[in-house]
This record gives C-alpha cells, sequence and structure tokens, in this order.
C-alpha cells in the first residue's frame, strides 16, 4: 500500500468511527506497525492544521477522531444545542472534577467533600455516560467506586488523566487566603 492509501485509508476509518480509534487497530486494518500509523497521522494533523481547515486530527481517549477546529466552538456550539439544554449544572461539574481527581472513589466520599447529597447528580453522570462503576471498596458495605470513562477524556479532549491541569492551579496562593481571612476577621 502508499502512503497515499495509507493516508485515505485512515480518513476513511476515522470518517465514519463513532469513537476515536486507537493506533493499533488502524495498524491492523492497514497492516502496517503502529509506529507508522502515529506518523501517518501526525502527517495528516499537520496537513489539516497548515491547510487552516475547519477541523482537526486529535489524539484523544488513546486513539484519533476528527473533531471541529478550537477556534469555532461557538458556532458548531449554537449548531449542536439549538433548542437544546446539555450543559452540566455547577454540582455534577464539582462532581466531575472531585472523581476526575480522587478516583476510584464511592458517592460516600464525593458527598462527603461536596457537603451534599450526590446520589441524584452521579446517577445522572453515569447515565450521561461520564462516570463508571469500576470497582468496590474492600470495606465494609463494599461501596461501589466511581471513575471517569473515555467519554468524559474525550468531552475534555484529553488523551489521559495525567493531562488534567495540577489541582493546585486552582487553589488560591497563601497571599489571597491571607487577605481573605483579613476581611473575614474585620467584620
Amino acid at each position: 500500500m502508499s502512503r497515499p492509501e495509507e493516508l485515505r485509508a485512515i480518513e476513511a476509518v476515522l470518517m465514519v468511527a463513532e469513537e476515536p480509534v486507537p493506533p493499533h487497530l488502524l495498524a491492523e486494518l492497514l497492516e502496517v506497525p503502529a509506529e507508522r500509523v502515529e506518523e501517518l497521522c501526525g502527517q495528516l494533523a499537520d496537513a489539516y492544521r497548515a491547510e487552516e481547515r475547519g477541523f482537526v486530527l486529535a489524539r484523544v481517549a488513546g486513539g484519533y477522531r476528527f473533531q471541529s477546529h478550537p477556534e469555532l466552538a461557538g458556532f458548531v456550539e449554537r449548531f449542536a444545542l439549538e433548542g437544546q439544554s446539555s450543559r452540566l449544572s455547577a454540582a455534577a461539574l464539582e462532581t466531575l472534577a472531585i472523581v476526575a481527581y480522587r478516583q476510584p472513589v464511592s458517592r460516600a466520599q464525593i458527598a462527603a467533600i461536596r457537603g451534599v447529597n450526590v446520589d441524584g447528580v452521579v446517577r445522572m453522570l453515569c447515565q450521561r455516560g461520564y462516570l463508571e462503576a469500576v470497582s468496590r471498596d474492600p470495606g465494609p458495605g463494599q461501596a461501589i467506586l466511581y471513575g471517569t470513562t473515555p467519554a468524559f477524556l474525550e468531552k475534555l479532549g484529553l488523551d489521559r488523566l495525567e493531562e488534567l491541569p495540577p489541582v493546585g492551579d486552582f487553589v488560591p496562593g497563601p497571599e489571597v487566603v491571607e487577605t481573605l481571612e483579613e476581611g473575614l476577621r474585620d467584620r
């Protein structure tokens, strides 16, 4: 198979794929080494970027897929969400963040961190495919432990959980905490 045929074959498979396609699967389909697939996907991604296309070839959730260009998100969002409300609530986002950074974690642990009952939020996030039961706690009661799914990574445009920004990036520095404490003491 020639290089142009390999590139076209990758494009054809990715065009019909509903989920990111792992490089090893593309390698099997093309009957080439996975390293060759990585090289070809890099070439395709570079070509699309150079041509300033409305889409990109992204590596997310352990595989490759086509997705709309991030700069055009506003247009795509208006098109996809017209008449719908699929945004996540603050409670859902907080719960997702807790699970993403602390997984595997039980509902009770999430509730302890948030300070409220999270049963409904966890159920909704499981229904949407962002969370799933990954194991059971070996302790008393054997609580279900939850983790994030590939759909969660896909939605965030990440390949692995390790690409999440450090939690410290979201915590205020000591000077901000001191200023807040002074403001509370003055009241």
